[in-house]
């Protein structure tokens, strides 16, 4: 099991053998889990990184790229998240 970048909270292994770290490491206030998905904090990851999805165009073709995996932890739809 690979582990991931200090301060990242996931890592991908690339078909290639590459390690792509993303996400923000640590747990969230309450303890729980950080993402969750389908709350107003998920809406606001995802529309925010929806304009980072038009401004780097580079990132959002690639679907290894950190952005890519964030959102897809997120389960975002476009600028909201969804639950399921």
């Amino acid at each position: 099991m690979a582990t991931p970048r200090k301060g990242k909270a996931k890592v991908k292994i690339t078909a290639g053998g590459k390690k792509i770290s993303y996400g923000q490491a640590g747990r969230a206030k309450g303890g729980g889990p950080r993402v969750r998905a389908g709350t107003s904090k998920g809406d606001a990851y995802c529309a925010r990184s929806a304009g980072q999805m038009r401004s780097h165009t580079k990132a959002a073709r690639n679907p290894n790229s950190p952005l890519r995996l964030s959102r897809k932890r997120w389960k975002c739809s476009g600028a909201t998240s969804r639950r399921a």
